[in-house]
């Protein structure tokens, strides 16, 4: 299993190295500050939750124990990052895929972030994770996260004039049906915890 944890984090720093590259060298092509593409890169929720998935298979390779090592493989926050990053794929996949054709390493980076790192997340979590430890009340903090990111993308395109995504673009779509969107996601969201949830107790006692 040590061989498939390292090949998945692998697959997810290579994943965000390409954005973070094809960011640098759109904006560095166009005299556009890097700092900003820096910026802009961490500012999607996809990137941020990648990097969260390869905190942790990262920690899970490393023999030395550390406060980090023990915060990150946690089960209530490895299982809170499995459940964002179905969403990630489900909502990218529903909601996005559409909207345009990418190409090259474009193509390679977005498969990565947003198909093949959820499938082996959710591997390591199923194989990996230790279950039965998880509760209801792990379901009110995981969903920070999201609300926390919704309320920063908001802040950000209110100041930059530009969204993230099109389906929370205040500008084309206005405040009441933005919260619409975002409140189905965040249903979605919170149904994805739940099946999490219940998975972790069958497993619990598929294991006794």
């Amino acid at each position: 299993m040590k061989r498939f944890v390292a090949m998945a984090a692998l697959a997810g720093w290579v994943g965000l190295a390409i954005q973070q590259y094809l960011i640098f060298y759109s904006r560095w092509s166009t005299g556009a500050s890097l700092l900003g593409g820096l910026i802009n890169f961490f500012s999607f929720f996809t990137v941020l939750t990648n990097t969260l998935v390869v905190v942790v298979l990262s920690y899970a390779l490393v023999q030395r124990d550390s406060a980090a090592k023990r915060f990150f493989l946690a089960p209530g926050i490895s299982s809170g990052i499995a459940v964002s990053i179905v969403v990630v794929s489900l909502a990218y996949n529903l909601l996005l895929r559409h909207l345009w054709q990418p190409e090259g390493f474009q193509f390679v980076a977005d498969e990565l972030l947003h198909d093949v790192m959820p499938a082996l997340f959710f591997i390591f979590w199923w194989r990996c994770v230790p279950k039965g430890s998880l509760r209801f009340k792990h379901i009110g903090a995981w969903v920070i996260y999201p609300l926390v990111y919704f309320a920063y993308v908001l802040l950000r395109g209110h100041l930059l004039g530009q969204y993230q995504y099109p389906f929370i673009d205040v500008d084309a779509l206005g405040y009441p049906q933005v919260f619409v969107n975002a409140g189905g996601i965040l249903a979605g969201f919170i149904v994805i915890a739940l099946t999490v949830l219940g998975l972790d107790n069958v497993l619990k006692t598929r294991r006794i």
